[in-house]
């Protein structure tokens, strides 16, 4: 096991999270309404774009559990090693909304906390969250075997597009650690199931149509990872 990879993936979630987070503080600073369905998808979008190229050559760039159970089902990565790169990516998320905590107010971490929008039923939320992670993952999984050279880019263009489409739904979270880091330190623990659960589902799901519409027989050039994991 090597140290530097989860530092990485602690490292990288730390600053996804950081952009996002207090993306929601901007925009509830400067104005309200529409303005806001640009501010954080954008955030959250180049966030994880600038933490993929700032730390994805060490880990591979997950930043989101949902990724790593996806990755790991594919054979990409050990199972030890997924549970390792979880725990680092809940801590980085947990740092942020506490960098957040701190320099600004709870308030502002608690208005990040992701929750199913008006008139949204929390399993109406449960499976909207589902699908699109499991969109989100097999993108990921594609891109990351098929082109890998644009795939930095594609990824976060395709986590603000999916921003657009349900952030007034259900918060858009897509990620578990994005959701605990704001729910652990914004104190509201209230619906954190739907985004745990979710698109913990969403990564199984999208590895599952990842391999129902790609050959079986391909392989992975693994290389470079198990380098940094020996």
């Amino acid at each position: 096991m090597n140290a530097r990879v989860y530092l990485a993936e602690l490292l990288g979630t730390f600053m996804f999270m950081m952009a996002g987070y207090m993306s929601v503080v901007a925009f509830h600073i400067a104005v309200t309404g529409a303005a806001g369905l640009l501010v954080v998808p954008f955030s959250f979008g180049f966030g994880l774009l600038a933490a993929i190229f700032a730390f994805g050559h060490i880990s591979g760039g997950h930043f989101n559990p949902a990724v790593t159970v996806g990755i790991v089902l594919d054979g990409r990565l050990p199972a030890l090693d997924g549970v390792f790169y979880v725990v680092a990516q809940v801590i980085g998320a947990i740092a942020a909304a506490v960098v957040v905590l701190l320099t600004v107010n709870q308030q502002a971490v608690a208005d990040g906390i992701t929750k199913p929008g008006a008139g949204i039923t929390d399993i109406s939320a449960l499976v909207i969250e589902t699908i699109f992670t499991a969109i989100f993952v097999s993108l990921i999984l594609v891109s990351s075997k098929r082109a890998p050279q644009i795939a930095g880019l594609a990824i976060p263009l395709t986590l603000v597009a999916i921003h657009f489409a349900i952030a007034t739904v259900t918060g858009a979270s897509v990620n578990p650690a994005r959701s605990i880091g704001s729910a652990l330190v914004g104190g509201d623990l209230t619906g954190l199931w739907i985004y745990i659960i979710g698109p913990t589902l969403g990564g199984i799901i999208g590895w599952g149509v990842y391999r129902a519409t790609n050959d079986p027989k391909d392989t992975e050039d693994l290389a470079q990872v198990e380098e940094k994991l020996a």
